[in-house]
């Protein structure tokens, strides 16, 4: 019998050759592609006969309202879509100390209330996982550990228990005898994926995986992890901020806009209800340089402080640096400033940060950021009680954004009387907004820094 050849994998993004590359043809990365035995397909001689398949049609399939698990915590289930759907596979990743584990165990301790769970650690001893479950207060007696990393076991152990949520902690530690790469390698995590997927489908049972990931952030193995499984939970921070954000970045049974938030404390983790709040806490207070914006997390707004300081340059090119918002974003802000506006900011250094470790990503943000850059140029005060948001074009104006009497509400409840706006987004507003607070449409960004100095 012939020995089957091997073949070559990138660790990045699982392209597969049979002979051997220095630069990977598909993803463009260098010294990725590492041998590996083909994994073994079918056993035996001679070819299968296939079965037919049966059809349905669409309406004839059930379609009841779908069950789902409640965790019992509510920033968790929101992220979801409102709870963990049965027999779906989701995969949860972060960074190394984020909290993954954590937040898992203490779903164990409320959901196992009325649920059996099966908690499979392929990284941690059962004394160790003890010793986290009692630092954590994790003392629920329908939680099981299983210490375990070859697949075929796991699975024969999840057929006999029969739990109602399976936890593998994590998936670049579990091992199928039949591929002869190592754990974690390319093959192996898509394998092991695919028989946890097989299994949520086939036994109705709601399945964690949790995911390393590489030095750039992204999970760890081939790119059809994140296609195989249903949802992909990210688990985000600074590790010297407390707080966690707990993102969505696939969803086949929910919105992928909605955040968790999280504050870590010694006792675990711990729901931040008023995000709004957290992150505005200890704001100063006539202070140039600040502007508060308002961003939309799915059917959530949040506000978040931006601050700016610009400041003369030391050096022949002048250095910008952003910290919470798109780098170069910024810099086309600094460009429009400077072009459409009139505000120089030739020779001076720019920073920018959002406070409290919280990304902005909307676009709707730049009008806040535009008004810190300023405020910290002029060394004039932003009113305290005053917010800005609005997408700044390249003409410099000042496009509409959506959610706008959202975004209005909630700063209006946290105690802010002036907002300043787009202007196209006025004309909509209902007859209630225009009078909960002092509204000012604006057209450009020099009315804007005019209205949020007043």
């Amino acid at each position: 019998m012939a020995k089957a050849k091997s073949i070559y994998v990138c660790s990045e993004c699982g392209y597969e050759s049979v002979k051997w590359y220095g630069k990977c043809p598909q993803c463009g990365e260098w010294n990725t592609m590492e041998e590996t035995a083909p994994a073994v397909t079918s056993k035996g001689k001679g070819v299968k006969v296939a079965s037919i398949a049966q059809v349905q049609r669409l309406t004839e399939i059930n379609s009841d309202i779908e069950k789902r698990l409640l965790s019992g915590v509510g920033e968790f289930d929101r992220v979801l879509g409102g709870g963990i759907v049965e027999g779906s596979l989701i995969l949860l990743s972060g960074d190394p100390g984020i909290g993954k584990s954590t937040i898992l165990l203490q779903i164990c301790q409320k959901l196992g209330q009325n649920n059996s769970i099966l908690y499979i650690s392929g990284e941690e001893s059962a004394r160790q996982i003890k010793l986290r479950a009692n630092r954590l207060g994790v003392d629920t007696e329908n939680l099981y550990i299983l210490a375990e990393t070859d697949v075929a076991t796991i699975v024969e152990t999840i057929k006999v228990e029969k739990p109602d949520m399976v936890i593998i902690d994590s998936i670049q530690t579990m091992m199928i005898d039949d591929v002869s790469s190592s754990a974690g390698s390319v093959t192996q995590v898509r394998e092991c994926t695919n028989v946890f997927m097989h299994l949520a489908k086939s036994l109705g049972i709601p399945i964690f995986i949790v995911g390393h990931v590489n030095k750039d952030g992204a999970i760890a193995g081939p790119k059809v992890l994140e296609h195989i499984v249903d949802t992909v939970l990210y688990f985000e921070g600074e590790r010297n901020y407390s707080y966690r954000i707990l993102r969505s970045a696939k969803n086949r049974f929910g919105s992928t806009n909605e955040i968790g938030v999280f504050e870590m404390t010694q006792e675990g983790l711990k729901e931040v209800q008023n995000p709004s709040l957290l992150m505005l806490s200890g704001r100063p207070k006539n202070t140039s340089g600040t502007c508060v914006a308002c961003t939309m997390e799915g059917s959530r707004p949040i506000l978040a402080e931006v601050q700016g300081l610009v400041t003369t340059s030391g050096f022949g090119t002048p250095r910008r640096m952003s910290t919470g918002f798109d780098y170069n974003r910024m810099s086309m802000i600094i460009a429009v400033l400077e072009k459409r506006a009139g505000y120089v900011f030739g020779g001076m250094d720019a920073y920018l940060n959002v406070v409290g470790g919280l990304k902005l990503y909307e676009p709707a943000a730049d009008l806040s950021v535009a008004m810190a850059l300023i405020s910290s140029l002029k060394d004039t005060v932003v009113n305290d009680n005053t917010l800005a948001f609005g997408e700044i074009g390249l003409a410099g104006e000042i496009r509409a954004v959506n959610n706008c009497e959202q975004r209005i509400n909630e700063a209006s409840r946290l105690g802010f009387t002036k907002c300043v706006i787009p202007f196209h987004n006025y004309k909509s507003l209902s007859k209630e907004i225009k009078t909960s607070m002092d509204i000012v449409p604006v057209r450009t960004i020099r009315a804007a820094f005019e209205a949020v100095t007043e």
